[in-house]
């Protein structure tokens, strides 16, 4: 029998069986990736209820702000409309409390005065349209009767889709939109 040593060139070639380090090494390397990715995904899902719990805070905490907001902004008395309508802006923000600033000296105001006219609002309903930890959107359903002078009140109900914004740990509407 004639044994044949292997060539230079046939051992450069020959498949080499891998060594234990490397095996090691793949493995503990798979298992921090695996590690590493388990750690991420129970981070996001944390992230996720941390976001949602946030969510359902924002939503319960804004809706009463709006509806409270609603109530003052559309209530006043003639002998007090200025005080009345000065308390509201306190509950806004952005350029909405600056055109409501316009209109309640320019127009309300003057008109709640000369002409005797009263308002007084309430929130029978409201609903969260959406609620992030910074900004939500409330239906509010208002109810409201006006009295201008000696003439009889009159009643109406509106929808109104009121934008809070979340300024300084307060919830302060920055629109406020007849729907």
């Amino acid at each position: 029998m004639v044994e044949s040593t292997p060539s230079p060139a046939e051992s450069a070639t020959a498949p080499q069986p891998r060594s234990r380090v490397g095996r090691k090494f793949l493995t503990y390397g798979a298992l921090a990736v695996l590690i590493v990715g388990a750690a991420g995904g129970l981070g996001y899902l944390r992230w996720q209820q941390w976001s949602l719990e946030s969510s359902g805070s924002a939503a319960q905490s804004s809706f009463a702000a709006a509806s409270e907001a609603a109530v003052a902004i559309l209530s006043y008395q003639p002998d007090t409309v200025e005080q009345d309508l000065t308390e509201a802006e306190s509950k806004l923000t952005g350029a909405f409390r600056d055109s409501y600033r316009s209109l309640t000296k320019d127009v309300v105001i003057p008109g709640a005065r000369d002409k005797g006219v009263s308002a007084e609002a309430s929130v029978p309903a409201a609903a969260s349209v959406s609620a992030t930890p910074n900004r939500a959107v409330v239906l509010v359903f208002v109810n409201q009767t006006l009295i201008v002078g000696d003439d009889p009140p009159t009643a109406s109900t509106s929808s109104v889709r009121v934008t809070m914004d979340h300024v300084d740990g307060k919830w302060l509407v920055s629109g406020f939109d007849p729907v």
